[in-house]
Parts: structure tokens; sequence; C-alpha cells
């Protein structure tokens, strides 16, 4: 984990810290996903990148990974509990961004 200096401000955005971790957040907000689909909702990641920091995300203790024991396995990520309290802090930063820099959200809520 990053260096936090005891302030868990700094703790969190350190979790959320990564190109692609927020927007992975973000999909599995919606429900579970396999790692194709992240992949395919992820334009311009490459597998290496995305497997790496599901694993980081995995390791904070924000998102679960359960593969089933078929051929190829079948592994799908959905976000723990911990995680499912990142996501109105998420809606929170959009609406701000949203607001602030007048950019309309492309995945919201209903």
């Amino acid at each position: 984990m990053k260096p936090h200096h005891g302030c868990p401000v700094q703790a969190t955005i350190n979790v959320m810290s990564g190109k692609w971790k927020v927007q992975i957040l973000w999909h599995l907000s919606f429900g579970p996903k396999r790692f194709a689909k992240l992949r395919s909702l992820l334009p311009g990641v490459s597998e290496k990148v995305l497997a790496d920091q599901l694993r980081q995300l995995e390791t904070d203790g924000v998102l679960r990974r359960e593969a089933s024991p078929s051929v190829p396995p079948k592994v799908t990520y959905s976000l723990s509990a911990s995680g499912k309290k990142l996501v109105p802090m998420m809606e929170d930063l959009c609406a701000w961004g949203s607001k602030h820099f007048g950019i309309q959200p492309t995945l919201g809520r209903s």
C-alpha cells in the first residue's frame, strides 16, 4: 500500500488511485462483471494493467474475485461491502465534476 502518513483521506485516495481503478469500481457498482466484460468497457486498457489493478483492488478489500472450477475458469469480479461504500462518494464526485466542469455523465444512475 502507498504511504498514507496517518491520513484516512490519503489512504482512501491511495486505494482508488490508478489510471483505471475509479472506472473499474464504477462499472462494478452496476453489478458483477467478468474480466472480458471489464476489458471491453475500458477501451485502451491492456490485459496486464487490468489484471494488476483488479489484483490491487482485491488486496485493498474493495472487490471480490470469484473463480469457478470450470475449464476455462470463469472469474467474476464484484464490489465487496467496503467497495459498495465507495459508490456514494463517487456519485458525489461525479455530481461535483459535472457541475464544476460542465461535463455530463455518460454512465449515470437511473
